[in-house]
């Protein structure tokens, strides 16, 4: 075989390789029911059940926060993350987990939040409200 011919095909072999390890390591997003049937991390989207109680105390383990969550079709669970309470958690809109199902817990390994936007109808309403008295003082 030719040098080329050889370089050509493990070019080809490292491609090939890249690609798998990316696809494999990616997750994907499901359901917590869909989280209990794979052993795969999972992202799941959801929002913070804010009638059930969050579990945070740093004086006894700073790693260990819980609180309960709904996904996007409804099903509740109760979610364990190993790592601190984000800041201004309770306000999040939407919350976005990646982990896996460990018996009828979830454990997320990562929290992204989408937090409420400043600029809501009612805040711009109030500030031209605001504009305008000054305007026709």
């Amino acid at each position: 075989m030719k040098k080329s011919s050889i370089i050509g095909i493990i070019v080809i072999a490292v491609a090939i390789a890249v690609i798998i390890s990316t696809y494999s390591s990616s997750s994907t997003y499901g359901t917590f029911t869909d989280a209990s049937k794979t052993s795969s991390p999972l992202q799941v989207v959801g929002h913070l059940v804010k009638n059930k109680e969050l579990y945070y105390d740093a004086t006894k383990d700073a790693n260990y926060f819980s609180f309960y969550m709904t996904d996007n079709r409804g099903e509740e669970c109760k979610v364990v993350f190993t790592g601190t309470k984000p800041q201004d958690f309770e306000r999040s809109e939407q919350i976005v987990l990646t982990g896996q199902m460990q018996g009828k817990e979830f454990h997320a390994s990562k929290i992204l939040m989408k937090c409420p936007s400043k600029y809501t109808q009612d805040k711009v309403e109030i500030t031209e409200t605001k504009a305008n008295k000054s305007a026709n003082l």
